[in-house]
């Protein structure tokens, strides 16, 4: 998950607003929710200096901001985590084994991730079995989804689908905070 969409993710946990987030940072009047907004959807990337002062008030580890580095175990750690965020990956324990599994309460999620997994267990279990070479799997992973012959990965949204969405999103928003300053006026 990229730092705009995390930003977002736990300014909302928080029950905050882009405008009280960018006011306690110290933006002031009509820049405060603008340049948040910037931030989370990424036009403008905030400065370390930024990310660490976020993480407080949010309460978390600056790694939970940040798009993880998968090269270290802790930048490992927090990708995890957003993948348990995002699509609801659990951990758990089977036969005293550590496991990582799908949540089925997001059916739709749950469907798209559990055809993505099974295909790649398909292809492990045939690299085990001595059915394909270690290269075979490989390049099926490394190019994947397009060696996958199970065709079971979810569709991913176009840019400008994406884009219209976030537009879409951020007008809900914007009434939100419309409606949220009314009740405060009254």
């Amino acid at each position: 998950m990229a730092i705009g969409k995390r930003i977002r993710f736990f300014r909302n946990r928080k029950g905050m607003t882009q405008k009280q987030l960018g006011e306690i940072l110290g933006f002031l009047g009509k820049t405060s929710d603008v340049r948040m907004a910037q931030y989370e959807t990424e036009a403008r990337t905030p400065k370390h200096d930024l990310v660490k002062e976020m993480a407080n008030i949010f309460d978390v580890s600056t790694h939970a901001l940040t798009v993880p580095d998968i090269d270290t175990y802790t930048g490992l750690m927090h990708t995890l985590f957003a993948l348990e965020d995002m699509y609801g990956l659990k951990i758990g324990e089977i036969d005293g084994e550590i496991c990582l599994r799908l949540d089925k309460s997001d059916y739709s999620t749950y469907t798209s991730m559990f055809d993505m997994f099974h295909a790649w267990q398909e292809q492990a279990a045939k690299l085990e079995q001595g059915e394909i070479t270690k290269e075979e799997y490989d390049q099926w992973r490394y190019k994947y989804p397009e060696l996958d012959t199970s065709k079971h990965w979810a569709k991913v949204p176009s840019q400008a689908v994406s884009d219209m969405l976030m537009k879409e999103f951020q007008k809900i928003e914007k009434e939100e905070k419309k409606t949220a300053k009314k009740e405060k006026q009254k």
